[in-house]
């Protein structure tokens, strides 16, 4: 693990903040800076892991599950320690660093377990002949990953993509260098050969060249539309296979029979965990007007009784942004939101403190004409609309650029499923918003994105599925 160095104080804003740098979110102070990759250093890394992959790709799935095995083995009993990177780098609150951890070391393990049986040999039956598909890896892929979960993203790629025999090469985001550092040198310490895993500290015109590079093969992106719509077109333009999961801003729908006291836990859950710096996170909080009053009265009263403190506090119940830039980007779409007609029923300001804090806010009366209709909020911002019954609130929940995921909150589970099945998404929950496990395909559509991460789906995206046919036919005459 890099060693933290003391702080010091944050560069002055009329210089351009080094590409990547570590800085303390909860204090403003600058931890340390790092240097992007030359050319040549760039290139001797792509040459590295591309010679590394033809190797690894003739490695059995046992003897890739051995070092895929032992990095989960290392996340889990250094947890702490990455935790704390994490947290000093990012504002994540310690406990929720640590879940983060021992979530990336189940991923690894899930796919040291599996990988085998997910890419096995698939019989068909022709009418003449015999045939099947078999998976073989791809070669080198190009992962460039957000800061807002710095281990979980990288796991949910190197996870299957080396499983299924590819190698991997990462530009992760600019804010979490230390957080990328370690888990390169993590790859290292579970005895990975030189090239598997690969950190690129590098610009984003170094990052077009890395896609353009013939040695790559396939390209994965996690990050904003715009970001996606950048590198989808790129990798598009060198007929290259790419999956893009783009953000959202997830309905959280609450039915007139919803158990109320359950549904506003996950409320609050749904959009404060990570300070609400989530994807999936619960953004357009849909109502019926039944139990409209009775739920915003307590939604507000449990998002104001949330208290900032330093993340590593575990008492702490609300962290800060990311950034400093992340919170003075969401403040003006806040500000945005009111000058077109919403009003903030709660919130909606800087809090008054050192570091990148903002109060819980919850805005309403929010208009179709209103930019913050279709924005997505980065942070912790509530949308709260009221509707008359269950059809105005799919509506509602369906007029949205975004697909990636939804939640819907009934006593009646088999109402609760209809609803679901008629979201737009790429997942929907029931009474609940347990976004993600190994085992479940992550994933959207529309703006959200396409492809899909974890489960048996995830190992699929980056492998050739080729089709082999045997048998005595005769040729056509």
């Amino acid at each position: 693990m890099t060693t933290l160095t003391a702080s010091q104080p944050t560069v002055s804003k009329a210089k351009k903040a080094p590409a990547y740098q570590s800085v303390n979110p909860y204090n403003g102070k600058t931890i340390k800076t790092f240097k992007t990759l030359s050319n040549k250093q760039l290139e001797g890394k792509l040459d590295l892991a591309a010679r590394c992959f033809e190797t690894w790709r003739h490695a059995s799935y046992a003897e890739r599950a051995v070092i895929m095995a032992k990095a989960a083995a290392i996340l889990h009993a250094k947890a702490d320690e990455f935790a704390h990177t994490m947290t000093l780098e990012m504002g994540k609150r310690i406990n929720e660093a640590r879940g983060e951890v021992e979530f990336s070391s189940d991923i690894l393990g899930y796919y040291a377990k599996n990988a085998e049986r997910f890419l096995a040999p698939l019989k068909l039956n022709p009418t003449i002949g015999e045939a099947h598909i078999e998976s073989s890896p791809l070669g080198v892929i190009f992962c460039v990953e957000p800061w807002n979960f710095p281990y979980y993203q990288l796991a949910r790629v190197a996870g299957p993509h080396l499983m299924a025999g590819n190698v991997v090469v990462v530009k992760h985001a600019g804010c979490v260098p230390q957080c990328a550092i370690a888990f390169e040198k993590l790859w290292i310490e579970a005895g990975a050969p030189v090239g598997l895993y690969t950190n690129l500290l590098i610009s984003h015109r170094q990052s077009d060249h890395v896609v353009d590079d013939p040695r790559i093969k396939g390209v994965a992106l996690t990050g904003s539309v715009a970001a996606g719509r950048s590198i989808a077109a790129r990798a598009g333009k060198n007929l290259k296979i790419s999956s893009m999961e783009l953000g959202g801003s997830d309905a959280f729908i609450v039915l007139e029979d919803a158990d109320l006291e359950h549904t506003v836990k996950w409320a609050v859950w749904g959009r404060m965990y990570n300070t609400g710096q989530t994807c999936c996170a619960a953004k357009r909080f849909i109502v019926i007007d039944k139990l409209a009053d009775k739920f915003l009265e307590k939604f507000t009263a449990a998002l104001a009784a949330l208290k900032p403190g330093d993340p590593m506090d575990e008492k702490t119940t609300l962290g800060p942004l990311s950034t400093e830039s992340a919170l003075v980007d969401l403040l003006k779409q806040v500000d945005v939101a009111v000058a077109k007609g919403a009003k903030v029923l709660l919130g909606g300001k800087r809090i008054e403190r050192p570091g990148a804090f903002m109060e819980p806010t919850i805005l309403t009366d929010i208009k179709p004409e209103n930019p913050a209709f279709r924005d997505e909020f980065f942070g912790p911002v509530a949308m709260f609309f009221r509707v008359k019954d269950e059809d105005a609130a799919v509506a509602l929940a369906n007029d949205s650029d975004f697909g990636l995921g939804g939640s819907v909150f009934t006593q009646d589970v088999a109402r609760g499923k209809r609803v679901a099945s008629r979201i737009e998404t790429g997942m929907m929950f029931v009474n609940n918003i347990s976004w993600s496990d190994a085992e479940l395909p992550f994933g959207g559509i529309k703006n959200s994105g396409y492809g899909r991460e974890l489960g048996d789906m995830g190992i699929q995206e980056f492998v050739n599925k080729k089709l082999v046919r045997s048998g005595v036919i005769e040729a056509p005459v």
